[in-house]
């Protein structure tokens, strides 16, 4: 029974130094690059000026970060809002959009052509988390969820995709989060919409390659936008779930609030739209580029101790 303990011990001991000299190397690769690029293969792309740009959600945070940068640099940028009138002037377009709606999502291209005469680049961003158990969550909400982050981004790629292929050339770039491949609790279906945003991402490039058009994705880590203040808590809440949801929610306030500016993300879409054959996915922030790589070479009991101490739950 001794010899028994000794060795669990020893080898939970060594899976600690395993982890944490992991995420030491990982983490000092962090401090030469602000984003993990995998399956690139980039060349700047030419007279990158005269195209035209659509950005969904691009009332607050990362696409209206995106959108304001991408209009300084000179390029002719439309962003969308579902309640356009009501945000602040940024120096671009805006648009009314409804990502939920055909025919709101074939009415915006439209207008864009017309008044663009062509569409480059089109960058889904528009989404929104409901917070709460997987249990506390009811399949309308989760649906709705999906209608916006998945089926939102599937309806403009759609939308904008025959304009593309009679060019032989364009550009689709879908916000996608850590959370696509780091599922987070208490966020089981925000994490679901982007593991499938993920997979149909990944599909498309290979389906898009033969006419000239790329997709890529950008994985941002925890980002310091107002997504965690408007976003609503499932609306039959139990009371099990009561203390580690509060915990959870604390432990995510103070990520977003450490997070990386939505103007970092904004910077690597710029660099993306700038390049002639950019790669598929592209990691922003320190998390999203070692939270992954960590998950692959440890134990999962260990890496999911983690996951729970991190969150509270």
């Amino acid at each position: 029974m001794h010899r028994c303990q000794t060795d669990r011990a020893t080898i939970a001991r060594q899976t600690r130094l395993y982890l944490q000299g992991t995420i030491a190397i990982l983490r000092a690769g962090d401090e030469t690059m602000s984003g993990h690029v995998l399956f690139s293969g980039g060349q700047p792309s030419g007279d990158p000026m005269s195209q035209t740009i659509l950005v969904t959600g691009a009332s607050s945070g990362i696409g209206q970060a995106t959108a304001r940068l991408l209009a300084e640099r000179g390029f002719t940028v439309f962003g969308t809002a579902r309640k356009p009138d009501s945000a602040k002037p940024q120096g671009f377009t805006m648009l009314a959009l409804d990502v939920r709606s055909d025919d709101s999502v074939r009415a915006c291209v439209e207008q864009v052509i017309a008044q663009a005469v062509r569409l480059d680049v089109l960058v889904n961003n528009a989404g929104y988390t409901v917070t709460g158990a997987a249990e506390e969550t009811s399949v309308e909400e989760a649906k709705a969820q999906f209608e916006t982050n998945f089926f939102g981004s599937v309806r403009m790629a759609n939308a904008v995709l025959p304009s593309m292929r009679a060019r032989g050339a364009g550009k689709i770039i879908n916000i996608s989060s850590l959370a696509g491949n780091t599922a987070i609790p208490y966020s089981a279906f925000y994490s679901a919409s982007k593991f499938a945003l993920e997979g149909y991402s990944e599909s498309l490039w290979h389906e898009l390659r033969p006419f000239g058009i790329s997709v890529i994705l950008v994985e941002p880590g925890f980002v310091n936008t107002p997504i965690g203040e408007a976003s609503p808590v499932a609306a039959r809440p139990l009371a099990a779930y009561d203390a580690p949801r509060n915990r959870m929610l604390a432990a995510f306030g103070h990520a977003l609030e450490r997070g990386i500016p939505p103007e970092q993300v904004a910077r690597r879409v710029l660099q993306i739209i700038e390049q002639k054959s950019p790669g598929l996915r592209y990691r922003v922030g320190a998390q999203a580029n070692w939270l992954p790589r960590v998950r692959n070479v440890v134990p999962w009991k260990v890496y999911a101790a983690g996951v729970r101490k991190t969150f509270g739950v």
